[in-house]
């Protein structure tokens, strides 16, 4: 598995081993699906920088890639169809380098700050993205983490180990369905 990211995927702040993208990975391995999982967060990245290193990132095998990309675009208020654009051009290069790779993208959202057609635009990327490129699109990342205090370190934006493990359950069930189709089994008797 294969997890591209932001500071959000990186685990800014924490031990790498409390990243969320490592939490899945032992809900994975607990579920009985044997896994190996990169975790490619980088820290401030932009749509556009993911857009120039994916290549680079899909040298070794991928069979789940997940997505999480746009969250600082829309901190920054960067174009929508720019952003969109770039993601777009992320999901055709995973497609055209590894097309057995299931796909996941993570929802983000912008900050309400800049107003409401802009974040709308941006919650409307991802789903439409997801459905014109025949994607798994991922609830929002930071559901039941985000603007809650207990949640999230000082700076109010990246969780804290509590948060990475909300964070994850998020993400787990898109991943585990990933995982079912991709070896063409469910795992029975599993509590995850």
């Amino acid at each position: 598995m294969l997890f591209v990211g932001t500071s959000l995927t990186a685990g800014f702040g924490l031990d790498p081993d409390d990243a969320y993208p490592n939490l899945v990975a032992e809900k994975a391995k607990a579920a009985g699906f044997e896994v190996d999982v990169v975790n490619a967060g980088v820290s401030g990245e932009t749509s556009a920088g993911t857009r120039r290193r994916i290549q680079w990132l899909l040298r070794s095998p991928v069979d789940v890639l997940v997505l999480e990309t746009g969250a600082n675009d829309g901190l920054r208020a960067l174009d929508v169809d720019s952003t969109r654009a770039n993601i777009e051009a992320i999901v055709r290069q995973v497609k055209t380098t590894r097309p057995s790779a299931r796909i996941l993208l993570v929802q983000m959202e912008a900050p309400p700050n800049l107003g409401s057609r802009y974040t709308a635009q941006f919650r409307a990327m991802f789903p439409a993205i997801a459905q014109a490129e025949g994607v798994t699109l991922v609830p929002f990342l930071l559901e039941g983490v985000a603007g809650r205090t207990e949640l999230n370190q000082s700076d109010g934006i990246h969780p804290n180990v509590r948060g990475e493990r909300r964070v994850a359950e998020n993400v787990w069930p898109s991943v585990r369905a990933a995982l079912e189709e991709r070896t063409g089994q469910g795992v029975a008797g599993s509590r995850e």
